[in-house]
């Protein structure tokens, strides 16, 4: 189904997120749609999928125009959207959640869903079965359920999301395949991603956005270096940030920022047994494996989210074990969630609200100290906001950006899970320069991503996770790309397991 837009405007106060932008995708192809963070790709992609409605222009469907008042009319109309956080309720099934999620006149009962979800997930290659609960299934899973569910309720352009946040490189293999079968069967597929090499590799078409504009589009068999492209999303002569200079640190001396002695921790069927570790501060320790091999028990461990069934938890040398998220904060411990909204920030409160919150428990809330402090924090992380800009409203990198800047300066020690989660070159390089920063003044900084190349770019030691197993804490310079592909597959595990580990059950 060809999909167009002519003069596409869509206005959010003062900020054009989409500018008079016309553009055509043609039916039976793989578009790629770029742009840094804040580009108006986002807006776009609500805009032909029903989330929100046009200020000017017309979006056309075959040609004709079309209204899409809501998500349901969209898809009515043949569009579905894939967003990056899979909409789903974690306590059904998957075929309970096709079932509340679709339409009857889509699946007018259990058993042709359970056929439907079947029949489409063999033809596609996915690995979702109709009983599976959606809490055992991986990112890469709850999304192959989404577009299952999108196909089943007619779908003939499909719109993804930065799909490939989250999910491990197979997975992300998986779904081309299915991208490339479904276009071939004539659908149209929008893909919004941030990687180059992804949109060089699958995309027939790719069109580049800047500050709500078109700057850019073309046949991606037409010389595309990644240098042009960059340019067309960041303007001036490539990349908008300078590479972030991190330098490779020896063997630490410091006293460690987290110490794990003998701790046992469960969630639901993988558990961490017997864990012996010490973290340094002044560090930063990435943690790489396979999703669901136990980084984030380890993760929300160190942040007291998770409470051990037995051993001892010490941070700076005083015992937390068995405390709370709330003692861990006070002893100088920050967590950032890879799922902002829901864990990381409060969507319809305001940037200046969030500085408001910070302020010191029991006293009267300083509106005019929160405002400056907001605007303090869009100066210094170049936030692309207002202090009045509710942060639901802001881009995943300027969301991040925020999120950060709300940390104190005094923090000891950062948990970050999936830092860099959907954001642009740009966005990704200022989010580490100021993580460095916070390691280069002492803090710790742990972090879970399922980009080795994040891994072995930033990480002064590595931890990694296989089969329910964990290694010693590698030394960066002890490791390549494939040597640590290798090991969180399994080759020569042995040589690097710690002492004590972990065990899935």
């Amino acid at each position: 189904m060809e999909v167009s837009v002519h003069n596409l405007t869509k206005v959010f106060g003062t900020l054009r997120a989409n500018d008079g932008v016309s553009l055509r995708f043609a039916e039976g192809q793989i578009h790629g749609v770029l742009g840094e963070n804040g580009a108006g790709k986002s807006t776009l992609m609500k805009l032909l999928s029903g989330f929100l409605r046009p200020d000017g222009g017309e979006v056309l469907l075959e040609g004709k125009p079309v209204a899409l008042g809501d998500p349901g009319a969209a898809l009515r109309a043949g569009v579905g959207m894939v967003h990056q956080e899979p909409l789903d309720v974690p306590g059904f099934s998957a075929l309970e959640n096709l079932l509340c999620a679709a339409p009857r006149w889509a699946l007018p009962s259990r058993t042709e869903a359970r056929n439907t979800l079947t029949v489409l997930a063999g033809r596609l290659g996915f690995s979702v079965a109709p009983d599976d609960p959606i809490s055992a299934l991986t990112v890469g899973q709850r999304q192959q359920l989404e577009i299952i569910r999108l196909l089943a309720c007619g779908a003939r352009a499909l719109i993804l999301d930065e799909p490939t946040t989250g999910i491990t490189a197979a997975q992300a293999r998986s779904l081309f395949v299915a991208l490339r079968r479904l276009a071939a069967e004539g659908n149209t597929v929008l893909f919004v991603s941030h990687k180059l090499d992804e949109v060089a590799d699958l995309c027939d078409t790719v069109s580049v956005l800047r500050a709500g504009r078109v700057v850019g589009e073309g046949q991606m068999a037409m010389p595309q270096p990644q240098e042009r492209l960059l340019r067309m999303m960041f303007g001036g002569g490539g990349h908008s940030s300078p590479q972030v200079e991190t330098p490779r640190r020896g063997v630490s001396t410091a006293p460690p920022a987290w110490q794990l002695n003998r701790v046992a921790a469960r969630d639901g069927n993988m558990a961490l047994t017997d864990l012996n570790l010490a973290i340094p501060a002044g560090a930063v320790v990435g943690l790489a494996g396979l999703e669901g091999s136990g980084q984030q028990i380890l993760l929300r461990l160190l942040c007291g989210q998770f409470r051990p069934s037995a051993g001892r938890i010490s941070l700076a040398g005083a015992d937390l074990t068995g405390a709370g998220a709330a003692a861990f904060r006070r002893g100088g411990v920050e967590y950032l969630p890879a799922d902002r909204l829901v864990e990381g920030v409060v969507g319809p409160l305001t940037l200046a609200e969030h500085f408001a919150l910070l302020q010191p428990e029991g006293a009267i809330i300083d509106r005019r100290a929160a405002e400056g402090a907001a605007r303090q924090a869009i100066t210094d992380y170049s936030i692309k906001a207002m202090p009045a800009s509710p942060i639901m409203a802001l881009s995943g990198g300027n969301q991040q950006r925020a999120m950060l800047a709300m940390i104190p300066d005094n923090t000891r020690a950062l948990v970050c899970e999936q830092p860099t989660r959907g954001l642009d070159v740009a966005s990704a390089r200022a989010i580490w320069g100021r993580l460095l920063a916070r390691r280069d003044a002492g803090c710790a900084v742990v972090f879970a991503t399922a980009d080795l190349d994040e891994i072995l770019e930033y990480s002064d030691y590595v931890l990694v996770f296989f089969a329910g197993q964990i290694s010693r804490l590698l030394p960066r310079a002890e490791l390549s790309a494939p040597r640590l592909a290798e090991l969180i597959g399994g080759v020569d595990f042995a040589t690097v397991a710690g002492s004590r580990g972990a065990t899935a059950t």
